[in-house]
């Protein structure tokens, strides 16, 4: 059984996607970021860095999404190629989404949602660099159906909940077409909405009444 440590971030719901999508056997554990259980020293000893997600598999430990999407994938023998080129090319993407969109895409949502003040020339920044990503993704989906190429794999895993929560910080999917046609038809599969609930996602009324607060807080830290 694996026991899964994870939040209502975008980082923990590719895991969940996974875990759904292979539907090996898992028990969640939902950590509370604004009560900074990912702190404290029992998680520690299973992510050193102090960040969801996390899993551990008949007491093997594994942090950071991609690494464990990447465990995952090659434990099922599923979503990811055993031809090296194919194999190549869905890590490429996998590690464009940890290194880019996620990054800019988070950093944006701290500054426009989260952020005690507004600074607007770091709204814009992060804006402009999301928007950009954006682009290159749905260049790549206008030639392809999936990121890696044909198949569903690892790569959209990790990029899809961060598209998923666009309107969060403001943004649109309008000018990106094969974006949106991406983004529907993973959203229709009936494991990544399962996933969704891994834990449910908050209500904007909820986030805005109290949880924007400790989420700053936790944010913060």
């Amino acid at each position: 059984m694996i026991e899964f440590y994870t939040a209502a971030t975008p980082n923990g719901y590719k895991v969940a996607i996974m875990l759904e999508e292979t539907a090996l056997p898992y028990t969640p554990h939902f950590l509370t970021l604004s009560d900074n259980e990912q702190k404290q020293p029992d998680f520690l000893a299973i992510n050193p860095n102090g960040r969801i997600p996390a899993i551990v598999d008949d007491g093997f430990a594994v942090f950071e999404s991609g690494a464990i999407l990447l465990y995952l994938a090659e434990k099922t023998g599923r979503f990811l190629s055993f031809d090296p080129r194919q194999r190549s090319v869905a890590v490429q993407w996998l590690m464009w989404q940890m290194g880019g969109l996620g990054p800019m895409m988070g950093q944006l949502n701290v500054f426009k949602r989260y952020f005690p003040e507004q600074i607007p020339a770091a709204i814009a920044r992060y804006e402009r660099e999301s928007y950009r990503l954006f682009g290159v993704m749905d260049g790549r989906l206008a030639e392809h159906e999936y990121l890696a190429g044909a198949d569903y794999g690892v790569a959209d895993m990790a990029a899809w909940p961060w598209v998923a929560i666009h309107g969060w910080p403001g943004l649109s999917l309008e000018a990106y077409p094969h974006l949106a046609r991406w983004h529907d038809a993973i959203a229709a599969r009936p494991a990544v909405q399962r996933a969704q609930q891994v834990p449910p996602r908050p209500s904007a009324t909820v986030e805005d009444d109290r949880v924007r607060t400790e989420r700053a807080r936790a944010i913060l830290v």
